[in-house]
């Protein structure tokens, strides 16, 4: 099939305003309180994505395996950020943890799947690695903040629990063995969910992108399915290196709970 596409110019993207104005519209006029929500979180989106595109286009044509890596590690970096920033409750190295964290992942399910399965040559080729990257990174950031303010909430609600077993002899492994598990399951709810109804209730954005392109659906379709498993994989092991750091964090070598090391945000 021919690789073909059309082309939105800007008076076409003035008009798909329309749809956040009419949200605007029906926010005033039902006193909802979003309007100014709505109004900065588009202004955001927009500068936000215009920057990007640009961005993205000169890194395209420069081609150079270091730059490159310095875009992925800047957005490693927004993620993790992000990703705390998420969380209600902190502790000392928790922003160090979630950047080591979604770095190591990424970068290894990333990096596995274009040089191991797409095989991208070279394998630093910004169309292939920064977006599909990103989309590791967008699930991944989820996953590990919804599982890190799980646990670190549950830390707080569970105290004296946790506590009077370790008052009875239980290890520090032991006595949140169970809040480290539904910690884990909350953080990978969305991705599970997500795959769940692919393809029945909803066309994934990079297939969808991809059939706009003018590409074949069923190759559209063999792409979908490799991100989405390399999405699961990061996600999973995003989270469970985010929560393992986080419990060597808040616990000591003598199975004591530092209270002291969770604060809120």
């Amino acid at each position: 099939m021919e690789t073909n596409y059309i082309s939105i110019s800007y008076p076409q993207l003035a008009l798909g305003t329309l749809f956040i104005i009419i949200n605007v519209c029906l926010s005033l006029t039902l006193r909802l309180g979003l309007t100014k929500s709505l109004v900065i979180a588009s202004l955001r989106m927009i500068v936000q994505l215009l920057l990007v595109g640009y961005a993205l286009q000169w890194v395209f044509t420069l081609r150079n395996p270091l730059l490159v890596l310095l875009v992925a590690v800047a957005m490693t970096t927004v993620a993790a950020l992000s990703s705390v920033n998420r969380t209600r409750r902190r502790f000392s190295s928790i922003y160090w943890n979630n950047f080591v964290c979604l770095l190591s992942a990424s970068f290894l399910v990333t990096g596995l799947t274009v040089n191991g399965i797409i095989r991208i040559d070279p394998w630093y080729d910004p169309q292939y690695l920064i977006p599909l990257l990103g989309m590791v990174l967008g699930n991944a950031l989820t996953g590990t903040s919804l599982a890190l303010d799980k646990f670190m909430e549950d830390l707080i609600s569970k105290r004296e629990q946790i506590e009077a077993l370790l008052t009875l002899g239980a290890t520090r492994w032991e006595a949140t063995h169970e809040t480290l598990t539904e910690a884990l399951r909350t953080g990978m709810i969305p991705i599970i969910n997500s795959m769940m109804v692919m393809g029945l209730v909803s066309l994934p954005g990079m297939m969808t992108g991809q059939i706009l392109a003018g590409a074949s659906p069923t190759d559209a379709v063999r792409y979908q399915i490799i991100i989405i498993f390399t999405q699961a994989s990061g996600t999973t092991l995003a989270t469970i290196g985010v929560l393992t750091l986080a419990f060597f964090a808040v616990f000591n070598r003598r199975h004591q709970l530092s209270g002291n090391l969770i604060r809120n945000s």
